[in-house]
């Protein structure tokens, strides 16, 4: 089911799942879990489906919708050793679905790695406990691979890295590599099945779904990234290099953590590391971060006071040193603003 753009494929995912439900003779389960910090889109189904709380209070607020907290180590960890944290945020979302009624209860929706929310890259072991709850109690699991997907975790999607089996996926912006808008839903067979079977025509579609030019655009743009191999590339050089050159800004008394996932990575600012101690006026010292790294020629987006990167496939290893060495820069510059 092509659309254009991510909104409008997990739009398009909420009607069908419940639409499922209802052709399983369960038309009360409806309510769908996310996660804060999630983002999937802008319409305001998406928007509340996701778990952007300044969204929701510009009324996108609608009702069948829950949120649980992700899998934020920074925040949540504590002492806890990486399973046992992995294992208790999971248990999050069968608390969740046991106050809400498992007979309520649709589908759980997840990014792998929350992009938009921080780069959140969930512990390992998470998502396999998080599989098992949704058998456990019949709901569906999507993914949400719109900045994930198409070579960024350095496979072609990071269901495929992290073992995921979802019953729905979501993807977009890699598809085309935003040369033409378009997104797109895929449909496991448990769903696809019953929707054959029993649903009749699915009055999805939009003006411009899977318009002929975007899907000239999406295969050129798929065959480019296979020849020239930079799946592989991410994976094997540019992936680890990224990790490894960005750890080094660990250092920085304003830096209390660096997480990378593939070409994903947020930079996390802290007042102090004792603690750490967040700062107060939450996303002001990010904005100042962010602009010092503009005015220097590196697009850095502040998601509250978390300085997040996500490069090009194509981005070598001297793209990445002068990405270091600008935020660093950048890093310096706001440390002075601050009188550090």
């Amino acid at each position: 089911f092509f659309a254009n753009s991510g909104s409008e494929a997990n739009d398009t995912i909420i009607r069908m799942v419940r639409h499922f439900w209802a052709l399983e003779g369960k038309p009360e389960k409806r309510v769908i879990i996310g996660r804060e910090y999630g983002y999937h889109g802008s319409t305001i189904m998406s928007a509340s489906m996701g778990g952007m709380s300044g969204m929701h209070d510009q009324a996108a607020n609608e009702p069948d919708f829950e949120h649980i907290r992700p899998p934020y180590g920074f925040l949540y960890q504590g002492n806890q050793d990486e399973a046992v944290f992995a294992a208790n945020a999971a248990s999050w979302l069968e608390d969740r679905i046991i106050e809400v009624g498992a007979d309520r209860v649709a589908a759980f929706v997840a990014e792998p790695v929350q992009g938009a929310g921080g780069v959140i890259v969930p512990p390992d072991g998470y998502f396999a406990h998080i599989e098992a709850i949704c058998r456990k109690h019949d709901i569906l699991f999507i993914v949400d691979e719109v900045i994930t997907g198409f070579g960024r975790t350095g496979h072609w999607f990071a269901s495929e890295k992290m073992g995921l089996s979802p019953d729905m996926m979501t993807m977009a912006k890699g598809l085309t590599s935003g040369y033409m808008p378009m997104s797109a839903v895929m449909v496991g067979d448990r769903v696809a099945a019953r929707l054959i079977a029993d649903g009749g025509e699915f009055y999805h579609g939009f003006t411009y779904s899977g318009h002929p030019v975007a899907a000239a655009v999406a295969l050129a743009n798929l065959d480019l990234i296979e020849r020239e191999n930079m799946i592989e590339t991410v994976r094997d050089d540019t992936g680890p290099y990224f990790a490894s050159a960005l750890a080094s800004l660990a250092d920085h008394r304003l830096v209390g953590e660096v997480r990378t996932f593939g070409l994903l990575a947020a930079i996390e600012l802290v007042k102090s590391k004792d603690g750490p101690v967040m700062f107060e006026d939450t996303g002001t010292v990010g904005g100042m971060c962010r602009d010092h790294a503009i005015q220097r020629g590196l697009m850095m987006r502040a998601v509250r006071d978390a300085m997040i990167l996500s490069p090009a496939l194509s981005y070598t290893r001297a793209d990445i040193d002068e990405t270091v060495a600008i935020a660093r820069k950048a890093l310096d510059a706001t440390a002075t603003d601050l009188g550090l």
